[in-house]
């Protein structure tokens, strides 16, 4: 029998079956034990986190009471931790080559009549002057896995493109990496090229259903993939992303499996992920999601977003536009601390005047433009944020959860929040959101708890009207 350990760097151990599927009993059994589910939410209410059985017991919670206590507990964390703040960036594809055969991804090896596409290195510029002509300063980089045209030299090639670009006022200051799992090497030099965050999403924590869903290719090797993240770390990368992709399998066995490869992480790191993302099957060229018989209601996503948030209350919380706007609406509160905006899931979506098709990874449900998505951020009284500071001052890993627990943040992110916020006002945005964001910057300065900080970012504002750019604490 294979025992559960979250301080093994085994992923049958660290991830296992067994204590997952006692868990989920363990859930519906106590569902509505309303006395230990008080008990929860009052340890919840202390913002030190919950482990995956405390956690699991608030998902399968009925009670509509305890519900609205959840949802209220979750968007009260987010917004001690993070503050009214959502950070904005945009998937960058740079091929759809892929030796996988992913039975959920249109990419895989199997699909002939997909377009296959590989970015030369004068594409991704062009890609890249179109993302800073909107306006974005934060990228994840995409890419499918073949080893002979994606090699991880490809990649490193490709972000330092991304970094060299400077087009007007644009600049990308943060290129965050969504690859296939690799090797510590290769995490090095991902490091040494100066990458934010390493992503990578597990798609299923249940083994069996794991291997069925990846037939061939490297990525059907469970453990080398759910190890990934170990080797990342050790290869130096402070900040990774963890996700699964809701609908591959039961929502409560995932959502265990993703919280326990957390609580593996912050017991052999001594960090925990630095974002955790909730994307769900979506359609795509050869993929029909009703082929996966594990959807869950807009109502159930939500309430695992607020569940995520409460027990892991430090870590980022990504919602993509795979979501549409009134879900997306629905579910931020509860929790997400970043979005995506303008996205285009296809190779050389960016240069395109009209929106291609013909290589999308997944259908988008949110097309706004960027500057729409900021405007309506700032009708529902949160702060667009294209801050990047904490990676480029050194604030990754331990330090930037010492940061968010301690509450220091809000002299840090806020103010680099509302700089950043100036400049896409001046730049790129329309009038009606200038209106907008100039009457936000207004209020939020004067929510800065520290007064020299205040100063200061009054200073720096009236230096960005100037023309100056990039200030940041």
């Amino acid at each position: 029998m294979i025992k559960y350990d979250p301080h093994s760097m085994k992923a049958e151990e660290f991830i296992n079956d067994e204590e997952i599927r006692n868990t989920l009993d363990y859930a519906k059994e106590h569902k509505n034990d309303i006395k230990l589910i008080d008990e929860i939410i009052t340890k919840a209410r202390e913002r030190k986190g919950l482990d995956h059985r405390e956690a699991s017991v608030l998902l399968a919670c009925e009670d509509p009471v305890k519900i609205n206590e959840i949802y209220d507990l979750a968007e009260q964390i987010k917004k001690d931790f993070y503050g009214n703040r959502i950070v904005l960036f945009a998937p960058l594809y740079l091929s759809n080559y892929c030796v996988n055969g992913c039975l959920y991804c249109p990419y895989h090896l199997k699909n002939k009549h997909i377009a296959r596409k590989k970015l030369t290195q004068e594409e991704v510029a062009r890609e890249v002057i179109a993302l800073q002509d909107m306006g974005h300063k934060r990228l994840a980089i995409e890419s499918g896995e073949d080893p002979v045209n994606n090699p991880i030299e490809y990649i490193l090639e490709c972000i330092n493109t991304i970094y060299s670009v400077k087009h007007k006022n644009g600049a990308i200051r943060r290129v965050n990496v969504n690859i296939a799992a690799t090797t510590v090497e290769n995490y090095r030099k991902l490091k040494d090229a100066g990458i934010g965050t390493y992503i990578l999403f597990q798609e299923t924590y249940n083994r069996e259903n794991y291997e069925r869903l990846h037939p061939t290719g490297p990525k059907h090797d469970y453990a080398y993939h759910t190890e990934a993240m170990d080797r990342a770390m050790e290869g130096g990368i402070d900040d990774v992303g963890v996700g699964v992709l809701f609908g591959l399998d039961n929502y409560a066995y995932e959502f265990a499996g993703l919280l326990m490869h957390a609580e593996h992480l912050e017991a052999v790191q001594g960090v925990g992920p630095h974002t955790i993302s909730v994307p769900r099957v979506k359609h795509a060229d050869d993929i029909d999601p009703g082929d996966f018989d594990n959807s869950l209601s807009d109502d159930m996503f939500c309430k695992i977003a607020a569940c995520i948030r409460i027990a892991v209350p430090y870590t980022g919380m990504i919602i993509s536009t795979r979501e549409t706007p009134e879900v997306r609406e629905k579910i931020i509160r509860l929790g997400v601390s970043q979005i995506s905006g303008g996205s285009r899931t296809s190779v050389g979506g960016y240069a395109e005047a009209e929106r291609p098709h013909d290589t999308e990874q997944f259908d988008v449900s949110d097309n706004r433009t960027l500057d729409e998505v900021v405007n309506w951020l700032m009708r529902s009284g949160y702060i667009p944020s294209f801050c990047t500071a904490c990676y480029r001052e050194g604030r990754t890993g331990d330090r930037f959860m010492e940061l968010c627990k301690s509450g220091q943040i809000q002299n840090c992110c806020h103010p680099n929040a509302l700089m950043t916020l100036k400049e896409f006002l001046i730049d790129y945005a329309s009038e009606d959101t200038v209106k907008l964001g100039e009457a936000m910057i207004d209020r939020e300065i004067d929510t800065i708890p520290a007064q020299k900080v205040r100063e200061t970012v009054r200073d720096r504002l009236t230096k960005i009207e100037n023309g100056d750019r990039d200030f940041r604490f």
